[in-house]
């Protein structure tokens, strides 16, 4: 019986905050660090643009780790470490996606900014590592060659 009482609580509790967050009533972090212009953007240039950042420049302190050959473009593992001091993003950008930025990372100071993800890609491209060291970009770049599509493929 407690077990029932307890999960109807939680479920009505849920259902509430649900409600509430849709409804616009709660802040929510996810939706401030939403950068739309960034993700929406097509080339490196327009997303670092969208960033609020000027043209990035090729560092070995930023280090791109994907594979050489992925077989299947749905799941693709990439991961990304800087070595400069004062970096506080972390982007992975693949060239030919529909949407050129895959995924963008925050690093609060004192966070090591080492980062990995899995990402999709449709087709074989150019995947950057891009970094924000104070108010400068940087990059690294692999080509990924993709066997099997991802992105609808």
């Amino acid at each position: 019986m407690g077990n029932r009482r307890q999960f109807l609580h939680t479920s009505a509790s849920t259902a509430v905050l649900g409600l509430a967050a849709s409804a616009g009533l709660l802040p929510t972090a996810a939706q401030a660090a939403w950068n739309k212009g960034a993700f929406e953007a097509k080339g490196m240039a327009e997303v670092v643009k969208a960033l609020g950042g000027a043209a990035p420049v090729e560092s070995k302190d930023v280090q791109l780790n994907a594979p050489e050959i992925a077989e299947n473009g749905s799941v693709v593992r990439v991961g990304a470490v800087s070595n400069l001091p004062g970096t506080t993003q972390v982007a992975i950008l693949v060239e030919k996606n529909p949407n050129t930025l895959a995924a963008l990372f925050d690093v609060p100071a004192g966070t090591d900014p080492n980062v990995a993800t899995n990402i999709k890609m449709g087709q074989s491209s150019n995947v950057y590592a891009l970094v924000k060291a104070g108010d400068k970009y940087y990059y690294a770049t692999k080509e990924v060659k993709v066997t099997l599509g991802g992105c609808g493929g």
